[in-house]
Order: C-alpha cells, then sequence, then structure tokens
C-alpha cells in the first residue's frame, strides 16, 4: 500500500511538503523516494547534503506501519497527492500539501464553488454583522465556505454558513489531536458531523505552533475560487491568505469598514490595489461569475410542525448547545415556559438534553 509511505513521509515533523513532492517528483514513486538511498538522494536537483542525510537520519526512526496506523486507530480521513480525489484546485498552487488528513464529509461540499474567508481574530461587533448579512444573502445555496477556523472573523464565517445551510471547511494549522481556539470545540463537532469537513495538512500529533498558522493559510486559499476579507489589520495573516489569493491567480474582495477602525487599514489598502469591494452577496457571485444552486434545507424536509416559541428556541440552539441560563437571556421566556417548551421538543425528537442543563439539536 503507497499511502503508508506518503503518511510515513508527513509523520517527520522536520521535514514539508515541498521536501516530500521534491523527492516524490524526481523518484516518481512514493515508496521508491521514501526507502532511497543517500547515494541516490545525491542526484535530486538543488538537494543539499546536509538536508538529504537530515531526513535519513529522521526516517530512520520511522516505523511506517505504526504511523500508519495511529492515523486509522484515530478515524481520519486522508487524502494524498496523487489520491484522484484530491481537490484540484489545492494542486494547483505552487507549495501544495503532500497529504491532508480531514475528518466530515468533504465529498457533501460543493469544491468547485469554494469561497474563502478571512479576517481579524479581534473582529468589531461591526464586521462580524457586516459578514453575517452578506453570507446570510448565499443562504441554501451550493457554495462552500472555506476558512480557518480561529477565533473572530473565521468562527463568524463558520457559523453562519452553518445558520443559512451552507457547507464549510475549517482549514487547521495542527493535527487532530489538539484543538484551537478550545473554544471552538463544539463549532468543529458541528462541521465534522454533517455541515462539511475539517481538514489539515499536519499528522495528527503535530501541535498548533504559530508558525504553522500562515503555512495553514495557502490551503485555504488554494482550496477557494475566491477570497473574502472582512477587516485586516496591516500586519496580519488576513493580508498574507490575500497575498496568496494574489499569488495564486484567484478572485480578492474585501468588505469595506469604518476608516476609524484600525482593522480596516489593510482593508483600504487591498480596495486601492484593486480588490472587488463587497457589500453585499451579490458582488460576490458576479465577481466570480457563479451561477447558484438551491439546496432545500434539510430541516425543511425533518421537522415537525413547530409552535412559535419552539422555532424561537430551535433557533438559539441552530449552532452550538446552550444552557437553560443562556435560552432564557436570548428567548425572554419565563422558566416554567422555556422548561415547558423544553420537554415537548424532546418529546417530538428535535432536540435532547446534555451535560446537565445543556441542550442541543438532534
Amino acid at each position: 500500500m503507497k499511502s503508508k509511505f506518503w503518511i510515513a513521509f508527513s509523520s517527520i515533523e522536520q521535514i514539508d511538503s515541498s521536501f516530500i513532492l521534491k523527492l516524490y517528483n524526481h523518484f516518481g514513486d512514493i515508496e521508491t523516494a521514501y526507502n532511497t538511498s543517500g547515494a541516490m538522494l545525491k542526484n535530486v536537483e538543488n538537494l543539499s547534503v546536509k538536508k538529504a542525510e537530515h531526513f535519513l537520519r529522521l526516517r530512520d526512526k520511522v516505523n511506517v506501519d505504526k504511523v500508519f496506523s495511529d492515523v486509522e486507530v484515530r478515524g481520519i480521513n486522508f487524502l494524498t497527492f496523487e489520491d484522484e480525489n484530491y481537490p484540484q484546485m489545492l494542486k494547483q498552487i505552487s507549495n501544495p500539501p503532500a497529504v491532508l488528513y480531514y475528518k466530515g464529509k468533504l465529498f457533501d461540499c460543493n469544491l468547485d464553488k469554494t469561497l474563502a474567508v478571512v479576517g481579524s481574530r479581534k473582529a468589531s461587533s461591526n464586521g462580524r454583522e457586516d459578514l453575517r448579512k452578506i453570507i446570510s444573502g448565499l443562504k441554501n445555496t451550493d457554495i462552500c465556505i472555506v476558512s480557518g477556523l480561529a477565533s473572530g472573523i473565521d468562527t463568524v464565517a463558520h457559523t453562519s454558513a452553518i445558520e443559512n445551510n451552507l457547507k464549510t471547511i475549517g482549514v487547521i494549522a495542527s493535527g487532530f489531536d489538539y484543538t484551537y481556539p478550545a473554544s471552538n470545540k463544539n463549532l468543529y463537532q458541528n462541521i465534522e458531523n454533517g455541515c462539511g469537513a475539517v481538514l489539515t495538512e499536519y499528522y495528527p500529533t503535530f501541535e498548533p505552533v504559530k508558525y504553522r498558522f500562515p503555512q495553514r493559510n495557502r490551503i485555504v486559499s488554494g482550496l477557494s475560487y475566491g477570497t473574502l476579507v472582512c477587516e485586516a489589520s496591516l500586519k496580519s495573516g488576513a493580508l498574507i491568505t490575500a497575498n496568496l489569493t494574489l499569488e495564486q491567480g484567484r478572485e480578492l474582495m474585501c468588505v469595506p469598514g469604518l476608516i476609524s477602525n484600525p482593522n480596516t487599514q489593510g482593508i483600504y489598502k487591498l480596495l486601492k490595489n484593486g480588490a472587488t469591494l463587497v457589500t453585499e452577496s451579490d458582488d460576490i457571485l458576479n465577481a466570480l461569475n457563479w451561477e447558484v444552486q438551491g439546496i432545500v434545507p434539510v430541516e425543511q424536509l425533518a421537522l415537525p410542525m413547530l409552535t412559535p416559541e419552539e422555532e424561537q428556541i430551535y433557533k438559539c440552539l441552530e449552532v452550538e448547545e446552550k444552557g437553560i441560563d443562556e435560552l432564557l437571556v436570548q428567548t425572554k421566556m419565563e422558566l416554567d415556559d422555556l422548561l415547558m417548551n423544553l420537554t415537548m421538543m424532546e418529546l417530538k425528537g428535535i432536540i435532547k438534553q446534555c451535560d446537565g442543563d445543556r441542550y442541543k439539536k438532534v
């Protein structure tokens, strides 16, 4: 099985995809590339002796069957660069990932209509609301939202996609042994459990260290036909993704914001340099020349008749589970009325109780 040699390469933390693909392209076979000798590595163009020797030392410490088994045991799916299902848009970038690990239903996502959304981790309330409004205009279509599962704009992008019956792909900067940020644990689970896929190029044990976030950004933009930037300072990861978008020959779009907000300085720089201005969803469709296909929401097919109060509660639980106190604040119901409605919804099989007084959608 050739796949285990891709995984073995990927498990060596001190090398990257460009090194793996350099050897693969030279030898034309991943198993041959992995099991090569020092003498053979001397024939690889632009590969230093020092780097070749370093790889051989690291390789000899790897148990190929064990690292492959460790991925399978964790229930992680994967695609290698030579897999026919490897996303074609990603294959076209200058440094594609050698391996993609993923959880969820990647191929339920329409990889022919992928939109990256990036922006500040410390997004303003105006920026968040603007993005929610724009994504809501894409509701019930076959567009897939791609983002980085970080806090701020990334989180709004993913949650808004789910709320509007859009598939979403979260690209993370670590292996699956880590959830970063921890506050997005429920969001990870929602995406994996039917709303799209979470994917990474990193072997499961690799930590979310600082330098991996800029590396991750090339996958976010590389998977996508265009990138929408919503709030970005002049020195931000979002601007890195914007530059990668242009390098990859993809469409760059920006949501304007308050000129007094430091997080819009990067936005106006991009707009002045020719990025497309986006104030509504149609601007995205026009920029990408997309005709969207409508999708019937699953809820319309499956949900029993709800009372107005039950609908209100259900909307509160659209994205993540909530406790009694949170539901009281959001619904403004009396405690007795809330508890009665929760009980009726449980009997209808719409929601279920979990972790004490918390409730979630079934």
